[in-house]
């Protein structure tokens, strides 16, 4: 998610910036996170199998792990193996499943099994980069953190609300453009908004909120005519 967008946009103001998100808090003001958790080890854990896997496919995978490892020392206790036996179905499950093995461990050594509440120290645990460590923070412990994962990154291109080449580039865009009072729960309205209307292959742009601050040059202001179904050429 490194590359600039095949269209270069011009940032919108402060102002212009305010207006849309307040549309889309207006829009949607009790969005929250998608994932399942009861406290901020299940956040966490569920953040880092989150990585190129969808939040439903997590909720799935993660019912049945912690039903029997509510807590780092019971899914340390699991083993690799044992966590791999409930992930199978997301992607990168080796690989993560490893990770959060060694992420409890380094929990119970470092941190008295408790999740941390700052970014170097969540940074230092195994599969936890900056995005991962901004939305632990942002939901569990109530910072003003902006995580860009992909849709993010594409709202902030397509809209002008801040553009950027790198991932780093639009957040620090965003946390410069939205107010501050607005910018933890942005986290979501963004999400939410890119996830479900604002698509990547096919925005809806007739459905958006915030469609008359948006700079994207090939808005879709028209919604395309309904498919007739086959029960419904029938009876025409």
């Amino acid at each position: 998610m490194t590359n600039a967008p095949a269209t270069a946009m011009r940032a919108l103001s402060k102002a212009a910036a305010k207006a849309f998100i307040t549309a889309l808090a207006e829009a949607n003001p009790d969005a929250e996170s998608e994932l399942v958790f009861r406290n901020p080890f299940e956040l966490l854990v569920s953040v880092v199998l989150s990585a190129q896997a969808t939040d439903k496919s997590v909720n799935k995978a993660t019912k049945g792990l912690f039903e029997e490892a509510p807590d780092p020392a019971s899914m340390a206790a699991l083993g690799e193996d044992g966590i791999a036996r409930h992930i199978r179905t997301i992607g990168l499950w080796r690989a993560k499943a490893h990770n959060v093995e060694l992420l409890c461990e380094q929990l119970l050594e470092r941190h008295s099994g408790q999740v941390p509440s700052d970014r170097a120290s969540l940074e230092a645990l195994a599969g936890v980069g900056r995005k991962t460590a901004n939305v632990v923070m942002n939901v569990a412990f109530g910072a003003d953190t902006m995580a860009v994962d992909t849709h993010i990154f594409r709202i902030g291109n397509r809209t002008g609300l801040a553009p950027g080449k790198t991932v780093r580039q639009v957040e620090d865009g965003l946390v410069a453009r939205i107010p501050k009072d607005m910018l933890r729960p942005a986290h979501h309205w963004l999400i939410l908004h890119g996830r479900y209307i604002c698509k990547a292959r096919a925005p809806e742009c007739w459905r958006c909120p915030a469609t008359t601050w948006c700079l994207y040059p090939d808005k879709r202001v028209m919604a395309p005519p309904a498919r007739k179904t086959a029960a419904s050429q029938k009876t025409a």
